[in-house]
């Protein structure tokens, strides 16, 4: 994009980050986020940037935006009041789910409850065949029933997921005709347009998501524009989807679904840039806020994709507890792992962190907004790694002696345990947790992260990065500038993209290029209807991917498709290699098949250019020290502190070290050293143990 004055916001569950992106400097600040009414703390802080950098809010040519207020909602069951339309006899496939036990050997294990509670789930006489052939005609009485059942019940949100409607949505259309004629004032989501894919529970579980937030997300955005119109920005508003890419508000209306992990992937798109600039070529990016730790595998400068994401994961965040939504998703693993994480001993008298958050209100207790659990920011200031008077760039005065008191009342006392040694205590426990979702992400994906380069952002990232990347066999960890509001900086590098999808079952000894190619027109129309942004067509950057199998299994693996025609001879050998990646092996004489396939549209963008290593610039100049306890030993150490802003290019430093800025500190134990570079990136470098 070649808007030149741009603010990129991005609300998370404790602090609402804002980048302002002007041609001759960038300005960042952090607030608290205003959970009652998330778009006030938007428009207060964009006023005070503004006024910081001395420019009118007419001067804005972009704001994107990423926000968890889709998650938040999912999480705490705060969406609308929605009722499912389905086929008569299939109103229960929503409870039913996947029938298996995510948790094999726990007699007490609960499923999720469903967003739309049995009463509402509400059917319709009709039936396509798999093939989409019509066996029963659509009963309009029994949906005119259904309208009555949703005026009596005060329904805000419908979602209409029919059988088989992937391959022949013309049911669900009518049945939205029908509704939307009886009552203009409802929300309506079919899934034929949300979620055209095979698999009947993961389809309508993605339909219900959509319905349950779009009321939610249709007034916020409404407010966000109206907001930013009564400060005097008349500038388009772009959001950030779950897939990397931004999109429309039209868009965010009609799929508010893809916003589901927005913020977060903006922190990834900046991992992305920064593992090119460095020449990382296999990358971890770690991103630590106030409530949540993100942990992403790069490869080749590609965040892990994936089309399928669970939300709001019941059972300590057991595969298969959580609410299934099938969208395009930057992959990662998210556990409750952030600032706000509380800590305290379980039954068996060991220290427990997380999930639960004491976010921004009342927040940790070293806040002095009211907290009085011993939170991981409170862990972090009774071992010297933050300094109280600049937290947040000042904003927030952090009261030390809450911090221990809350520590040492929480977790001291009833341990027997010094204030520090329970610090230490939860840090670690939190800094473990990390290691653990971050190696059973890799296994599950089929990789590992020994020997990989540790991003690290977010506000709470970098004091404990160096410790987790110990954990993981990790020697290198990076800190870019300004990485306390490290995903808003990523909205600014994100393309405008977006992905369409299409289930179409096919052998590759039977594959039907005309069929196939009509089904790839039909797709890029309806992705280019969304994309057009001021982008010429032709600019377009196109990607196509065939969901493949092995005819029999269940399941299937991305398959990139290269060229402009589709030979079967090409996509078996691309199959065959790109399951050998994954499982070491093919499986010889058996038929392969495709199932469903993608196509995605993008903005034109390169990645940055590898740079070289700055020739030294000698050692860098501490501005005082601090005591402060080193995580793997325990023993407390001076540690020259440095201020960032007085870091240039080629300077190194040696641990132990506290690297202070506005949004974050960084932390470098006493056997770590570290170099900055040619973009103010801080590169820390140490033997593994």
């Amino acid at each position: 994009m070649a808007a030149r004055t741009r603010l990129a916001v991005d609300i998370g569950g404790t602090f609402t980050d804002l980048v302002l992106e002007l041609p001759d400097r960038t300005l960042s600040s952090k607030l608290l986020t205003t959970h009652h009414a998330p778009d006030a703390a938007v428009i207060e802080g964009a006023k005070a940037i503004l006024a910081e950098a001395g420019i009118a809010a007419s001067a804005l040519e972009l704001v994107i935006h990423g926000t968890t207020l889709a998650t938040n909602a999912l999480i705490e069951r705060k969406g609308a009041r929605t009722a499912l339309i389905t086929t008569a006899g299939f109103r229960d496939s929503l409870e039913i789910a996947y029938e298996h036990r995510f948790e094999q050997y726990d007699l007490y294990m609960e499923r999720p409850a469903p967003l739309v509670s049995r009463d509402l789930r509400l059917e319709v006489t009709e039936r396509l065949a798999a093939d989409g052939s019509v066996l029963l005609d659509l009963d309009e009485a029994s949906v005119a029933r259904t309208v009555e059942t949703l005026r009596a019940q005060r329904i805000e949100a419908v979602a209409v997921s029919l059988l088989h409607s992937y391959v022949n949505p013309a049911h669900e259309q009518r049945v939205r005709d029908l509704v939307a004629a009886a009552l203009p004032d409802i929300s309506i989501t079919i899934s034929s347009d949300v979620c055209r894919e095979i698999r009947e529970y993961e389809r309508t579980s993605t339909t219900v998501a959509n319905a349950y937030v779009l009321p939610l997300m249709a007034g916020y955005i409404a407010n966000m524009q109206s907001g930013l119109r009564a400060i005097g920005a008349a500038c388009p508003l772009l959001l950030m989807m779950s897939s990397g890419a931004i999109c429309t508000v039209e868009t965010a209306r009609r799929y508010p679904v893809r916003l589901v992990e927005s913020g977060p992937a903006g922190g990834v798109i900046l991992a992305r840039n920064i593992a090119a600039r460095g020449g990382y070529d296999r990358a971890l990016s770690f991103d630590m806020g106030g409530t949540t730790a993100k942990i992403t595998l790069i490869d080749d400068f590609t965040p892990q994709q994936s089309r399928h994401f669970e939300v709001a994961r019941a059972y300590r965040f057991a595969k298969g507890s959580g609410i299934p939504v099938r969208i395009p998703v930057i992959d990662m693993v998210e556990i409750g792992a952030g600032g706000g994480s509380i800590g305290r001993l379980d039954a068996m008298r060991r220290i427990a962190v997380g999930p639960d958050s004491a976010g921004s209100d009342p927040g940790p207790a070293c806040y002095g907004r009211g907290g009085l659990a011993p939170t991981v920011t409170d862990a972090d200031v009774v071992l010297g790694r933050i300094d109280p008077t600049r937290f947040a760039g000042g904003k927030i005065v952090l009261d030390a002696a809450l911090a221990a008191t809350a520590v040492e009342g929480g977790i001291g006392d009833a341990a027997g345990m010094g204030v520090a040694e329970a610090a230490r205590g939860i840090t670690e426990i939190v800094d473990e947790n990390m290691a653990s979702a971050a190696r059973v992400h890799a296994v599950e994906n089929g990789k590992d992260t020994t020997g990989r380069t540790l991003i690290a952002f977010g506000g709470a990232a970098p004091l404990h990065a160096v410790r987790l990347a110990r954990k993981l066999g990790i020697a290198r960890v990076v800190v870019p500038r300004d990485a306390g509001v490290g995903s808003a900086h990523g909205f600014l590098d994100a393309p405008i993209a977006y992905e369409v999808v299409r289930t179409f079952l096919v052998r590759l000894d039977q594959l039907d290029q005309v069929g196939i190619d009509s089904l790839f027109a039909e797709m890029r129309a309806e992705a280019e209807a969304v994309v057009r942004f001021g982008i010429p067509v032709g600019d377009l950057v196109e990607t196509r991917t065939a969901f493949m199998r092995y005819r029999g299994q269940g399941h299937e693996i991305a398959v990139p498709l290269t060229g402009a025609g589709l030979d079967p001879a090409a996509m078996r050998a691309a199959f065959d290699e790109t399951y050998t990646k994954l499982f070491g092996r093919v499986i010889p004489r058996l038929e392969v098949e495709a199932l469903t396939w993608t196509l995605a549209l993008s903005q034109p963008f390169t990645l940055p250019v590898q740079q070289p290593v700055p020739p030294d610039a000698g050692p860098a100049h501490p501005s005082g020290t601090r005591r402060l306890v080193e995580s793997a030993t325990g023993e407390v150490v001076e540690a020259s502190v440095y201020t960032r802003t007085d870091l240039s290019p080629g300077m190194r430093l040696h641990g132990p070290a506290a690297i202070v800025e506005d949004g974050t500190t960084t932390i470098v134990p006493g056997d770590c050293s570290a170099w900055i570079g040619h973009s103010g990136e801080i590169v820390i470098e140490g033997d593994l143990p």
